[in-house]
């Protein structure tokens, strides 16, 4: 997605008023992809917050599944990724995170008190987050193996990330609609619970 002049009038703006100090995205960022992955992960945080700590032992939508497993899947998610991003930046060698080592994290996470287990779901987005930002123009050509895929280019993680918390935080069941999902990743989603 490209930017309009005015558009980029006023990220220029921020970013003099932030000053060299701040974390800013690059130029060539997927914008939009960002934007749908962080307020997708304000939405999970909101409907996360909303649950007590005794609601969070209760089924999820997705059968079979109770929340504590889901949220710590979205938790390990984040960290996984924020992982992956940050070896390439590095130019680290990376290897893809083993399913059944990605399967055992969640369950072992899913036993986490209440309130370790919304600390994972918060540290985690915020290290993606500071991974994002910390890439170059060049960075975000780069590539990453990841969990059930080859290689995945950088550029498509934000959109990835996007459908793993949009997707959890209808799951979890405590009144996400689909109707709250932006239009343009609602057709990327299944049905909540249908996972």
């Amino acid at each position: 997605m490209s930017l309009t002049a005015e558009e980029q009038a006023a990220r220029e703006a921020l970013r003099a008023r932030q000053g060299a100090g701040a974390r800013c995205d690059a130029a060539s960022a997927p914008a939009e992809d960002l934007l749908l992955a962080r307020r997708g992960t304000a939405y999970f945080a909101r409907k996360l917050a909303e649950l007590s700590d005794a609601d969070l032992d209760a089924p999820s939508l997705r059968e079979g599944v109770r929340r504590r497993a889901l949220i710590a899947e979205v938790g390990y998610h984040a960290r996984a990724l924020a992982q992956q991003v940050g070896a390439v930046r590095a130019g680290d060698s990376v290897q893809p995170i083993a399913p059944e080592a990605h399967r055992a994290e969640i369950a072992q996470g899913a036993t986490l008190p209440p309130r370790a287990l919304r600390s994972l779901v918060h540290h985690a987005a915020i290290h993606l987050d500071v991974e994002w930002r910390d890439l170059t123009d060049e960075g975000w050509t780069l590539s990453a193996p990841l969990e059930g895929q080859a290689v995945t280019p950088l550029r498509q993680t934000p959109r990835l990330r996007a459908r793993v918390v949009w997707q959890g935080a209808l799951d979890l069941g405590n009144g996400g609609r689909l109707a709250d999902v932006p239009a343009n990743l609602r057709a990327d989603l299944a049905v909540p619970g249908a996972l």
